[in-house]
């Protein structure tokens, strides 16, 4: 699988997993955490989601001019994990739940969130600029879409086991003090603290209790305190996972920093010659290049800000509309079931679909028929609309979010009326395809394309673009709490179809650029 490809790669890509495998576990909880940690709703908690989501990526542009002016990709790396696992203990640190002082406990949060993001913007956009510094070699040139598909496929090989590592610790800790796990219990138990639970929904509460403990509970106060101090302690510890990948990829990486590529040896050998690159960047060329990318950027915003709802809006209809009890399991006494598993389904099935695609990628251009990167882009853009067409059509007919909301006042849905996980789990294989098809190449297209001297940038511009799509993720928030659940897909439907839209009139232009 590796033929071919630069020595770096392997171990470029090890370290990026383990970092990914704490990111996923983070993001595979975070949202619900928010929810049960402090009773904040689907709005708020998915408006701290989107600024942190958006913050990951934006600093990715700090990153990116930190390392293009001093040139050290490496060290910037390097102190970006160490800021992401400073920034990982202070969430994972233990606190009491009902939380006395939400503002306090949410500032202290919040800080380690900036710490944990901080790390992210010097980290990931700088070891993409890394691997792609490897195919700059006309030896490996050719294979660097596929080169990016592997290093892809490896994020992912870490992201596919980081959410039941993550539920399996939170069970494990509910498990410990005799309670068994329950998606609905939480809001429950926040809402019956604060007097706003119904009458109809007290009765449920009441049997939710009771199974949950394996006993009658007589006293609900008691239980509502106990219950969320458990439950969100186990998350603590869940993010703690994070902790424990991000040492493991600093070792990694600094075990093998000598197999990557150094720009810095790269100017002081050419202090008195240019390159064959820099001989043909001209200012107009780079000025050509760098519209092409911001017309790239504009478009995946929308994608991003589609795709990324796997995390709020999927999780969110994981919770509250799907049977989670057929998906259950045990192993060594540890119960795994809760919505976060859902989560390890898009990274499965990349590494799943990654050989059939690089399969399908090397078959067409044996054929000279295979998709320009831009092309591909746009096919990506058209998958992605298809994965919400299945859950606009799967969703038809539930009941509106407030309905089934204790703290609006509704009766959270019983099994038998909730949807088969079928459903997601369509959605997620659909939605990894278009995947496939736009993130690894995205990169790919900025590292070829990029102007040398702004490698660190552009791939810093690439997640900028990523980043404003996360920014507006709230806004699928705002939808599943105010609209059917059926038509917030449809309108995801309608930004993807956009988007691909433009990225076809864009088409022949953007492939005169990148040859």
């Amino acid at each position: 699988m590796f033929k071919g490809h630069p020595k770096g790669l392997i171990s470029a890509s090890l370290s990026n997993m383990g970092e990914r495998f704490g990111f996923y576990t983070m993001m595979a909880i975070l949202v619900l955490f928010l929810q049960a940690k402090y009773n904040l709703s689907g709005t708020n908690a998915g408006l701290i989601y989107s600024v942190f989501y958006f913050s990951l990526y934006m600093l990715a542009l700090v990153g990116g001019i930190i390392a293009d002016k001093t040139t050290n990709y490496k060290g910037t790396i390097t102190a970006g994990l160490i800021f992401k696992v400073v920034g990982a203990i202070i969430i994972a640190f233990p606190t009491v739940t009902p939380v006395a002082n939400v503002t306090l406990s949410l500032t202290i949060l919040c800080f380690g969130l900036f710490l944990y993001a901080f790390g992210t913007g010097l980290f990931k956009g700088n070891l993409q600029a890394l691997v792609g510094q490897m195919y700059d070699n006309e030896k490996y040139g050719k294979m660097r879409d596929s080169g990016f598909v592997l290093f892809y496929a490896f994020i992912n090989v870490g992201a596919v086991f980081a959410p039941f590592a993550a539920v399996g610790i939170r069970n494990w800790w509910l498990g410990k003090h005799n309670f068994l796990y329950n998606a609905s219990l939480p809001e429950y138990c926040h809402s019956f603290l604060e007097g706003s639970i119904n009458s109809e929904s007290l009765v449920r509460f009441q049997e939710f209790a009771n199974n949950a403990s394996g006993r009658v509970v007589s006293d609900l106060t008691a239980f509502s305190s106990k219950y969320l101090d458990v439950f969100n302690t186990g998350f603590h510890y869940a993010f703690g996972i994070a902790v424990l990948a991000m040492v493991a990829s600093l070792v990694v990486f600094l075990a093998n920093k000598r197999t990557y590529p150094d720009p810095r040896n790269k100017v002081k050998s050419s202090e008195n010659t240019s390159t064959k690159a820099e001989v043909k960047m001209e200012a107009a060329e780079i000025k050509r290049r760098i519209y092409a990318l911001f017309a790239v950027f504009g478009v995946v915003i929308f994608f991003w800000f589609s795709f990324h709802q796997n995390g709020l809006t999927l999780t969110y209809f994981a919770r509250d509309y799907t049977d989670l009890s057929i998906i259950s399991f045990t192993i060594l006494g540890i119960t795994f079931e809760g919505a976060e598993v859902f989560q390890a389904m898009n990274p499965f099935f990349i590494i799943f679909l990654t050989p059939v695609i690089l399969g399908l990628f090397g078959w067409l251009r044996a054929k000279g028929f295979e998709p320009s990167t831009p092309k591909k882009i746009a096919i990506g853009m058209g998958i992605t609309a298809l994965a919400f067409v299945v859950m606009a059509l799967g969703s038809f007919g539930l009941p509106l979010y407030d309905s089934i909301s204790p703290n609006e006042g509704g009766i959270p849905l019983a099994d038998a009326e909730r949807v088969s996980p079928i459903l997601l789990l369509g959605t997620y294989f659909i939605i990894t395809v278009a995947e496939l098809f736009i993130s690894p190449m995205g990169i790919s297209f900025v590292s070829k394309v990029a102007p040398p001297h702004l490698q660190g940038l552009m791939q810093g511009g690439w997640l900028g673009a990523t980043a404003i799509g996360n920014l507006a993720l709230f806004i699928g928030a705002i939808f599943y709490e105010s609209i059917s659940i059926s038509a917030t897909w449809a309108i995801f439907v309608v930004v993807c179809l956009i988007s691909m839209g433009m990225m076809l009139f864009m088409l022949k232009w953007l492939e005169k650029v990148a040859k």
